[in-house]
């Protein structure tokens, strides 16, 4: 095979961690997460509904506040699906983020990055020519079996609340 025959890599910036992230018929991965009240969540305990999963590099700052304030305006739209919300921010920045946006929904804190990581979310990226790890912003549908039913790896904060429309009317 010559070098012209290879598929080109992950797009500068985001590392090759997104390549492990589940796509849809994969079991999605289990997590146990402190949330805004710093109660546990455990993906498990929605059994039985769809939930979003998204994940956000850092509450309150301009594309998560986009993204997430467009989840909640459409949280009436959506009927039982659960929306959860995970950054690596620890639960009082969360209790922050949702009080000055009535978000009204789940926000887990992931500081170890474990969950991130398990989603292929945690990846490296370059800003200003520098590189660190953080999350690449990307969402995930889970059927009521825990099951992925549509995965939008680095997805735009606008696209998120449209992307879950379309899928839960079945485009």
């Amino acid at each position: 095979m010559d070098a012209s025959s290879v598929p080109p890599g992950p797009p500068l910036g985001y590392g090759a961690a997104m390549a492990d992230a589940p796509v849809a018929g994969d079991r999605a991965p289990a997590f146990n997460l402190a949330d805004q009240t710093d109660d546990k969540v455990r993906l498990s305990s929605f059994k039985g509904r769809k939930v979003l999963v998204y994940f956000y590099p850092k509450a309150d700052t301009p594309g998560c506040t986009t993204q997430s304030c467009g989840l909640r305006d459409i949280a009436a739209d959506i009927g039982d699906t659960v929306i959860l919300g995970i950054s690596p921010d620890l639960p009082p920045k969360l209790a922050k983020f949702d009080e000055k946006y009535g978000l009204g929904f789940t926000l887990l804190s992931d500081p170890e990055h474990a969950t991130a990581e398990a989603y292929g979310v945690w990846a490296e990226k370059s800003m200003y020519g520098k590189k660190y790890m953080g999350i690449v912003r990307s969402a995930f549908l889970i059927d009521e079996q825990g099951k992925v039913e549509a995965a939008w790896p680095k997805i735009s904060p606008k696209d998120t609340p449209k992307n879950l429309l379309r899928a839960l009317a079945g485009d």
